[in-house]
């Protein structure tokens, strides 16, 4: 009965000194010397599709600085003398009948109105006073030019049909007319831009509270593309206009309105379990789909900052929207793609990367952090690879690339994947200076400690 057991451990014996014995094959390739460092976390060198450290501020204001150069140049109007056919150099100096046109880039449209939010907010944090003086240059010829159309009458606007230049100054019918601009407005006088403005800012205001549809419950609405529709999107084209005016007067029910539109649409188009919200919502739709589409995304993640940043902290909707938000960036967060970038539907990888989505969450994110609403060591490190991505989007001549251009409502997504991206889409610019604004902010404050340690970006130091 022993005898198998001896033969076993002999048998395992002998084989283990065989194995032991054999020479080590002279095939066997040995590591570079000037390779191994690369064994260790901490000097590993990936190949990061995105620069990993992160930007300094520097770097960050010289692609500011390229986004202003280019819009200079390329976003304006021209007065002309309807009878002469000769430009009108001086606007202080209008003739009767005048021609406007565009140069470029529309400069009164919900997209430049948020361009004028960037451009100033890019003021006050670099001191730069090119920034303000392009808000202040367009500020007032649109004031001069509106005020000399309002003297002629409201005779001109079907005259000239819907594609007058000034008819969303003049006549305001839409949200996409009103909030981005009126906002920028206030803006611009919160800030000491000196440009008679008032009257416009009323008159958007005016839309805002009483000609835009509404639901029974105060919450705006459109009969766009169908009846009784939500539209995501309406969050920016309405909360930071009134937010902007109650803090301009005081007057606590614009504070009011505009937290009730982020809790009424949220109650409707937030899922929770994703952290997202769909783009559209229809009265009786069901069930109903979610379409995460990004940029839509965006707005109501700005509207939230931009409400937070005004909103009294005894208001008794503060709460429940800073959980909205914060919620919004954790939805955000596990959706970023492995570039840095955000998709064009969020919880579609399959869909291509967009811009100006992903500049609006660098804002956002980057705010909540400069403001105490996010924890700088959980949303540090991804906005800050995410602004790296962003900034790649901005190139030599200043052109924000990857951005997909004015969209609609869809149903399926295939309406969202195969929407065009271009330079030419103005939706891009407002975002981008907007984001390198605050992250300019982050790495003046919170951010300063940034660090690369065991190969990691880190937002905190080791001793905190």
């Amino acid at each position: 009965m022993k005898t198998p057991l001896l033969f076993g451990f002999l048998f395992s014996v002998s084989l283990s000194l065989g194995v032991a014995q054999q020479p080590v094959p002279a095939s066997s390739p040995a590591i570079p010397a000037d390779r191994a460092r690369e064994m260790t976390a901490d000097r590993s060198s990936p190949d990061y599709p995105t620069p990993y450290e992160p930007a300094k501020e520097a770097e960050i204001q010289a692609v500011l600085q390229r986004v202003h150069a280019y819009l200079q140049g390329a976003s304006g109007i021209r007065v002309t003398d309807r009878e002469t056919k000769q430009p009108v150099p001086d606007l202080k100096k209008l003739p009767a009948n005048i021609d406007v046109q565009g140069t470029g880039y529309r400069i009164i449209s919900y997209e430049w109105g948020v361009t004028y939010a960037g451009m100033l907010l890019a003021a006050d944090v670099t001191g730069d006073v090119r920034y303000r003086d392009y808000v202040a240059e367009r500020m007032d010829a649109i004031a001069r030019v509106a005020a000399h159309y309002r003297e002629q009458g409201d005779a001109v606007i079907p005259k000239e049909g819907r594609r007058f230049f000034f008819r969303s100054v003049l006549k305001p019918q839409s949200l996409d007319d009103s909030g981005a601009m009126c906002a920028a407005m206030i803006k611009s006088v919160r800030s000491g831009v000196n440009v008679e403005i008032t009257p416009w800012i009323d008159r958007y205001m005016a839309y805002i509270g009483s000609g835009q549809k509404r639901f029974e419950d105060g919450t705006l609405a459109r009969n766009r593309p169908m009846k009784d529709t939500l539209w995501l999107d309406d969050l920016y084209m309405s909360v930071p206009a009134l937010a902007q005016m109650g803090a301009l007067t005081g007057d606590a029910r614009y504070l009011d309105d505009a937290a009730r539109q982020i809790l009424q649409f949220s109650d409707r188009m937030f899922v929770r379990e994703k952290g997202l919200y769909m783009h559209g919502w229809v009265k009786g739709m069901e069930p109903h789909p979610a379409f995460h589409w990004g940029r839509a995304n965006g707005w109501a993640f700005m509207a939230m900052a931009e409400l937070l940043d005004v909103l009294p902290v005894q208001h008794p909707a503060r709460p429940r929207i800073l959980e909205l938000f914060r919620a919004q960036a954790r939805g955000l967060a596990a959706v970023q793609g492995a570039n840095g970038l955000w998709h064009q539907l969020l919880d579609r990888p399959d869909s291509y990367d967009e811009t100006s989505a992903s500049a609006m969450y660098v804002f956002g994110i980057a705010r909540g952090i400069n403001r105490g609403w996010l924890d700088e060591a959980a949303y540090g490190p991804m906005v800050s690879v995410a602004w790296n991505a962003v900034a790649k989007k901005v190139n030599a001549q200043g052109q924000v690339e990857g951005t997909c251009i004015g969209t609609g409502m869809g149903w399926e997504p295939m309406f969202y994947c195969f929407r065009p991206a271009s330079p030419y889409a103005a939706h891009g610019y407002g975002p981008v200076l907007l984001a390198g604004s605050e992250m300019i902010l982050l790495r003046r404050g919170k951010g300063a400690v940034a660090a690369i340690r065991d190969g990691g970006l880190h937002y905190r130091t080791m001793a905190e």
